[in-house]
């Protein structure tokens, strides 16, 4: 019994730092931070690197989220190496004086990689959000499939979003006891953003039918993706009744050749990133989506619109299998003729267009506390030490 005016002994939280670097991070990081904000175990902390900042930004304050820490590590057209170096610096330096107990992180960016190599040097447990995505080849995409394949090596929980992905990391020796399936958080997002019917801010012809594009991959830079934007132009050219829009990535590689093939159409609507919210709209608003992002692959056939992957490789074979979304490669006549293919045949269309989400139920993060809030941290952190010696 305790004794009279001894106060009770307070519970030691948890402390997790949770870190995202690019918008897609922050998107999918958004249901997990909110979700961990709302356990008493937990005290949640927020490092931004950074890496992409405009576009970070207003992602987080969609889902009302103010980092603790600012890296703002973004500089323009900054090469792989220096960013990597300067990432993994400035996140040690965070780890160090945040003490944190847990580290999250989702994704393949630069951020994730540094981030798993520095907690990895200070022995400090992390997890990975959406691990085990794999195309088997280090130059597609490039950086990202190198960099998940080398966190894999180094993360404590692997919260794999589908149990494709799940196998991935047990062919790769990742024990099946540290991979939990959780649905990939990206759908927990865009469900909650979804019911918020954001205006799109965008004027658009409602009487067309609505092309929407993204494409940005670094792998696509030069004559891909020259070709990308001639036949997104052609499909434009050849269907009176369609409407492109493309929010155009702020890389000038990507910006310069856009604007030289695509400017000046009267049916080509180029226009700088939208916000997440106004970008699900465009994404329900749109007829078919043509994409080299790995997000929107995840995200379009949860809103039933069919997906034309602007890739030669993907990561998320699940929405192929469901025939939801169909690889075209960066080829002229590929892009073209697929696209053709849906704007002309209902029956083709219908068949891509049914709604069907391979990758989760918007539950994702509540799985991913779940886990967490039964970690043995201290356990943790001896094992992470180990990495080194119990890993083939």
């Amino acid at each position: 019994m305790r004794r009279p005016g001894i106060p009770e002994p307070r519970m030691s939280r948890t402390r997790v730092l949770c870190t995202v670097g690019t918008r897609p991070e922050a998107i999918k990081m958004a249901p997990v931070i909110q979700a961990l904000g709302a356990e008493p175990w937990a005290d949640v902390r927020v490092l931004a690197t950074a890496q992409h900042r405009d576009l970070l930004d207003g992602v987080l304050r969609l889902f009302d989220i103010q980092p603790d820490i600012d890296l703002d590590i973004m500089r323009s057209d900054q090469p792989l190496a220096a960013l990597t170096a300067r990432l993994l610096a400035s996140v040690d330096g965070a780890l160090a004086s945040e003490e944190p107990d847990i580290v999250l992180a989702q994704g393949d960016t630069s951020t994730v990689f540094a981030t798993a190599l520095a907690c990895f040097y200070r022995h400090i447990p992390f997890g990975h959000v959406e691990a085990g995505l794999r195309t088997g080849n280090f130059e597609s995409p490039f950086p990202e499939e190198m960099n998940r394949v080398a966190v894999a090596k180094l993360a404590r929980w692997h919260f794999a979003p589908t149990d494709a992905a799940r196998q991935n990391l047990c062919r790769e020796g990742v024990p099946d006891g540290d991979i939990t399936v959780t649905g990939n958080t990206v759908i927990d997002a865009l469900l909650q953003v979804v019911s918020r019917k954001v205006p799109l801010g965008v004027p658009l012809d409602p009487d067309r039918r609505l092309v929407l594009v993204t494409a940005h991959r670094r792998e696509n830079f030069g004559e891909r993706f020259g070709s990308v934007c001639r036949a997104i132009r052609a499909i434009a050219d050849r269907n009176e009744d369609v409407q492109v829009l493309y929010p155009v990535h702020p890389n000038p590689n990507v910006r310069r050749v856009a604007h030289d093939v695509l400017a000046n159409h009267p049916r080509i609507v180029l226009c700088e990133p939208l916000d997440y919210g106004p970008f699900a709209t465009a994404m329900q608003r749109a007829y078919i989506i043509l994409t080299d992002s790995g997000g929107v692959q995840e995200e379009a056939p949860a809103l039933g619109r069919p997906v034309l992957v602007l890739r030669h490789e993907t990561e998320r074979p699940e929405a192929l299998a469901a025939g939801v979304a169909r690889l075209v490669g960066t080829d002229f006549d590929s892009i073209t003729r697929e696209a053709q293919r849906l704007l002309d045949d209902d029956q083709a269309y219908a068949a891509m267009a049914r709604g069907a989400s391979p990758y989760g139920d918007g539950r994702a993060a509540r799985r991913i506390v779940s886990v967490l809030a039964a970690a043995d941290v201290a356990a943790a952190r001896i094992r992470t030490s180990l990495l080194g010696d119990a890993r083939p």
